[in-house]
């Protein structure tokens, strides 16, 4: 696997997992109390649907990194854009421990809990502007250099739009801005893809025993 294949494959399955996560959630409303309140009784779907976010979040960064180096002002909307999603990862692990705390203390203390902790402080507050800013100098970039036309930027650039912070539902926001995502990665994964090198047998055969590896790995690392 190439660089070019490691790009492709984050453009692609980025948006969509960060779509998929977005759309699971949509029933439900948007605040905490709704969030706790909707693990309680779906623990499953609500558990897949901020599993996809977060996993969405972190294939983005190879895409990111990717665009980052087109120009200056892409570069600049790179390192805020990936700060974001540094943010992003954090309020994942936020989001995992209420959810853990419904399991083990019920959904009232649960919703106490959070409610009651919820502005407490963490250094993740000053990063929210770089989120909003990132993505849409990351379009900006891309089109002054010629990746994205000005559909497809104007679609990157809504991106911004996504609500950031501790769990966080869906609005009819966050579908636009999550489609936006797709919109602007989805068709520029497929001509990276295409683009890239066709890999010979023993450059799959390779990458079948690096995937095996990983996901041994990752079963151990589950472990403990």
């Amino acid at each position: 696997m190439t660089k070019t294949h490691l790009t492709a494959a984050s453009l692609l399955l980025g948006p969509l997992l960060l779509l998929t996560g977005v759309l699971l959630r949509a029933r439900f409303p948007f605040f905490f109390p709704d969030q706790l309140a909707a693990y309680d009784v779906h623990p499953a779907l609500i558990t897949t649907a901020y599993s996809a976010f977060a996993v969405g979040t972190i294939a983005l960064c190879p895409a990111v990194l990717h665009l980052a180096g087109l120009d200056r002002t892409a570069a600049l909307g790179g390192a805020l854009t990936i700060v974001g999603l540094f943010a992003r990862t954090f309020h994942a692990g936020v989001d995992h421990l209420a959810f853990q705390l419904v399991d083990v203390r019920g959904l009232v203390p649960a919703t106490d809990a959070v409610a009651a902790s919820y502005t407490g402080f963490h250094v993740f507050h000053y990063t929210s502007f770089a989120i909003m800013l990132g993505w849409p100098l990351l379009a900006l970039g891309a089109h002054r250099a010629g990746v994205l036309g000005a559909p497809g930027a104007l679609a990157l650039a809504l991106t911004a739009a996504l609500p950031l912070g501790v769990l966080k539902g869906t609005t009819p926001l966050s579908i636009v801005a999550a489609a936006g995502l797709a919109a602007a990665f989805v068709p520029l994964g497929i001509r990276t893809l295409r683009s890239a090198p066709r890999p010979s047998s023993r450059s799959l055969a390779r990458a079948a025993a690096l995937a095996a590896a990983l996901g041994a790995l990752a079963y151990v690392s589950s472990l403990g």
